[in-house]
């Protein structure tokens, strides 16, 4: 991995879609020697874990039909 740049990258994608083996590794061997970025990464995947629980508890309410 060149630089935090690019890890930033590997970070945002790999909440979207699976990272192909060299990424996967790549972006392991980075955080491990980068603790700024690990904090990154670790904040990312609480803040897309929280938004998806916000969208599933908000489709849960409107599809609620209390009468």
């Amino acid at each position: 991995m060149k630089s935090c740049k690019q890890a930033s990258f590997l970070m945002s994608k790999k909440l979207d879609t699976p990272l192909s083996f060299i990424e996967s590794i790549s972006l392991k061997i980075h955080l491990a020697m980068c603790k700024s970025c690990a904090e990154c990464d670790s904040q990312l995947l609480s803040i897309h874990t929280l938004c998806q629980k916000r969208h599933i508890d908000t489709s849960i309410k409107d599809t609620d039909t209390t009468q």
